[in-house]
């Protein structure tokens, strides 16, 4: 109290001044404990492996574990190739003996494979597209089988079969262009990411093949059908009914325009044996429903000379890589069940 008027003056003036010092103080302690937390946090983020390091961690793991069973492994390689041997020629004796049951077999497995992936794998797309499929095609097979015959049944049934096989062999095609353009690196130019140039070119690929070897199956199916029903082709037998000049033997209507001819809508073509066909008929019949033969006296067609046109024997060609494709999707995945069965049998990892 003996202190004069302008010291406590003094006093309350510093300790005004001390208030705000202190509070500067305790913001950038608060600040310099935030920035050590961040650069934490930084560290244990790099700390992290990356996806490389994660796969040559997961590479070496596999290594160690397998590590001193080189003979198992070559007995499992073994056992593969025996497999695969075998498998092959027992397929290839089938289709020799009883082409008819090994391809309607290999038909369904081609149908019912696919399906069973498709849900696994929860593959939408793929499965709306093959209910589509299914669903239309088996309307298709329904009146192809029905007796008697529909006069316009046979046409129905070709051009059904003829624009699957067209828009699977564009799809093909583009899919296979899709793959080539990834391949060479020129969705980079476009800011495309390889990944998705990749998948797109591959899915198309699998949809065109895939739906073009269902397609001429099922054509092949139908093509058998009509011309039985009709009366003139029998599967291995003589004709049951006499083919007038003017008849088409695949879907036994009249033809109007004559050999030397054009045709407004299409013309007629005489193969070798001098049995006439609608142009459209006969296309259908050997390049669609994979028959090599005349439909009436089973005298093998010469396509080289039907398909004159460069640009059209790369259908032949795809017809092939098809026959391929069905052995690959149908009978692959039964023969590598096959093996893991028996390495399972014997103990083998």
């Amino acid at each position: 109290h003996g202190l004069p008027r302008d010291a406590h003056a003094r006093s309350d003036a510093d300790a005004s001044f001390l208030l705000p010092r202190n509070v500067l103080e305790m913001a950038v302690v608060a600040a310099q404990v935030v920035e050590l937390d961040v650069e934490d946090q930084q560290m244990d983020l790099l700390k992290l492996p990356s996806d490389e390091d994660q796969w040559r961690l997961q590479h070496a793991k596999i290594h160690a574990k397998h590590r001193g069973h080189e003979a198992m492994h070559a007995e499992m390689v073994l056992i593969l190739i025996a497999t695969l041997v075998i498998a092959q020629v027992v397929l290839v004796q089938w289709k020799q003996r009883h082409c008819r049951s090994y391809n309607l077999v290999t038909l369904l497995q081609m149908w019912i494979v696919p399906l069973y992936f498709t849900v696994k794998l929860y593959w939408w797309r793929f499965l709306s597209t093959w209910g589509m499929f299914s669903v239309i095609t088996s309307y298709v097979i329904f009146r192809a089988t029905r007796k008697p015959l529909s006069q316009r049944t046979p046409r129905m049934v070709y051009k059904w079969f003829l624009l699957i096989y067209k828009l699977s062999y564009a799809v093909g095609i583009v899919g296979y262009l899709a793959v080539m353009f990834t391949i060479f690196g020129f969705n980079l130019f476009f800011r495309i990411k390889t990944e998705d140039s990749m998948d797109f070119g591959v899915i198309l690929l699998f949809y065109g093949l895939y739906y073009g070897v269902m397609g001429r199956d099922f054509a092949e199916i139908c093509s058998d059908y009509m011309a039985s029903t009709i009366g003139f082709y029998n599967f291995g037998r003589m004709p049951s009914r006499n083919l007038s000049d003017d008849i088409c033997a695949v879907c036994g209507q009249k033809i109007f325009v004559d050999i030397s001819e054009e045709g407004i809508i299409e013309d007629t073509y005489q193969l070798s044996c001098n049995h006439v066909f609608h142009e459209f008929c006969i296309r259908g019949w050997c390049i669609v429903g994979k028959k090599q033969t005349c439909p009436y006296c089973n005298e093998k067609v010469d396509l080289k000379r039907m398909l004159s046109n460069p640009w059209e024997r790369t259908h032949v060609l795809y017809g092939q890589l098809l026959d391929w494709l069905r052995y690959l999707v149908a009978w692959q995945p039964v023969i590598i069940g096959l093996v893991q069965g028996i390495n399972y049998v014997l103990g083998l990892e």
